[in-house]
């Protein structure tokens, strides 16, 4: 997603969700997250094929494996890391050969260790950021986002809004009530969260389904206050809107990573699969991926030839802030979550 206007940028989006795919490469079907066909990224693989593989687009992780499991096929998919447990367990995916992806060793062990196993590698993790507080820093006081309970303040009830992503939204609701980990999540702490999600659901304006959607809301005015990711504020900025994005609540923010999986019965080339992910990780691709969405790759050595600067006026910088990590959950608390909270949405 490029820094385009948001009318341009809207429309773009429409398109992305209407057509079925943007076709190019017919030997690399790639399932990815509207938005993500980012040229500085994919220059490595249009330098060597004369073209960018045929992207097919999705909303949010959940649609992605809906679509898959449903018998669509694409050679690789882009969830994020709480997703992927649910790729494995139903047998679509195949362990990477890390021996072909030479930036693997500039990844950290933090995130891979979570799909290794002894049958191998079965994410590759290629980009982070966070989900955070973000408001119109000209009308709203920083002490108003000082804690996450500004969600449920009546103050900006119908001024506020939520992601429509299981995630997301989950890990909000536990660092608003004192869990800092799904990790073991007890069913006090779950009835907890699912307590305040239902007490804040009055106060939303909107659950936004992707960041240009969530863009149009802040700019136009009817939104204050959202739980957004780094995306927003990236469009945002670029419009010289007043954008503010608070990672340090009183209570915590919450920091996630995605990355490709390889599907098993992919039909397309192999070799382009491993030189599309490749592509994604060259030391090359930190700036375009900073620049287009406000995100970090995931190779730290390219990432520490970014100007520090620039890290922070997009929010990507370092932080202390106490961090609920997104890491993969049971299969069984993801399937609660996503149904507790299409009631929750009903208003139930």
């Amino acid at each position: 997603m490029s820094r385009l206007s948001l009318t341009l940028i809207s429309a773009a989006s429409v398109l992305a969700m209407t057509v079925a795919a943007r076709a190019a490469d017919p030997e690399l079907t790639v399932l990815d997250w509207a938005g993500w066909e980012i040229d500085g990224m994919l220059q490595p693989y249009v330098d060597k094929h004369g073209q960018k593989p045929t992207y097919v687009f999705f909303a949010d992780d959940d649609e992605a494996f809906q679509k898959v499991s449903s018998g669509f096929t694409a050679d690789v998919v882009h969830p994020c890391a709480a997703s992927v447990p649910r790729y494995k367990e139903a047998g679509l995916i195949e362990p990477w050969d890390i021996s072909r992806i030479p930036e693997f060793a500039n990844i950290p062990a933090r995130m891979t260790a979570p799909f290794t196993t002894d049958e191998g590698v079965f994410m590759i993790p290629t980009d982070y950021a966070y989900t955070a507080i973000a408001y119109n820093a000209e009308t709203v006081p920083a002490e108003d986002v000082a804690s996450v309970q500004v969600f449920a303040d009546p103050k900006y009830a119908g001024r506020i809004s939520l992601p429509d992503n299981t995630d997301d939204i989950w890990s909000l609701a536990f660092i608003a009530t004192g869990t800092t980990s799904w990790d073991n999540v007890t069913d006090e702490q779950f009835t907890a969260a699912a307590d305040w999600l239902r007490a804040v659901h009055p106060n939303v304006r909107a659950y936004w389904a992707d960041p240009t959607e969530l863009a149009q809301l802040m700019a136009s005015g009817e939104v204050q206050v959202s739980w957004s990711w780094n995306d927003t504020t990236a469009i945002l900025r670029g419009e010289g809107f007043p954008i503010g994005f608070n990672r340090a609540p009183a209570e915590g923010a919450a920091t996630w990573y995605c990355g490709f999986v390889n599907m098993k019965d992919g039909a397309g080339n192999e070799d382009k699969v491993y030189d599309h992910i490749n592509s994604l990780l060259s030391p090359s691709s930190a700036q375009p991926l900073l620049d287009a969405i406000g995100y970090a790759l995931s190779n730290d050595a390219a990432m520490a030839t970014i100007d520090p600067a620039a890290l922070t006026a997009a929010f990507v910088d370092p932080i202390s802030t106490p961090l609920f990590v997104q890491s993969p959950p049971t299969t069984e608390l993801r399937d609660r979550m996503i149904e507790e909270f299409e009631l929750i949405k009903s208003g139930f």
